[in-house]
């Protein structure tokens, strides 16, 4: 696969489901009641449970990673959070490669949902050689 700086992944849309925001926390063992209990969550000021960052982390790095096949091998993935993920949002997830030095790329990784942008974030990976 030849990636160039400026090469652009097609975008993900993913379904914020309540199956989905608890199963992530559980998974990434983060028992904050904001993550699988409604009630407590809108005690806090939330509407509803939200993801937790552990969750989106491993979105992202799925997306760049079902993009590139089983030949990359991630490297860093570092993201900031903004707008919550609800159950009941979409969020699509769009890519932009930053750079690449050899076997190395870099992607820049946006994800948006109907309350605003969830995640920024940037992607380090390696593109093994096939074979």
């Amino acid at each position: 696969m030849r990636v160039r700086a400026g090469d652009v992944i097609p975008p993900l849309e993913i379904e914020i489901t309540r199956t989905l925001v608890v199963a992530g926390a559980i998974a990434s063992r983060d028992y904050q009641d904001v993550h699988h209990d409604p009630e407590l969550a809108r005690r806090r000021g939330s509407p509803d449970v939200f993801m937790n960052i552990l969750t989106t982390n491993g979105l992202v790095g799925r997306y760049v990673t079902d993009h590139f096949g089983p030949d990359a091998v991630l490297r860093k993935v570092a993201i900031r959070l903004g707008a919550p993920n609800y159950p009941g949002n979409t969020m699509v997830l769009t890519g932009t490669v930053e750079a690449t030095d050899g076997a190395s790329v870099t992607v820049k990784v946006i994800g948006d949902n109907g309350v605003g942008r969830h995640v920024t974030g940037t992607v380090t990976l390696t593109l093994r050689e096939a074979g």
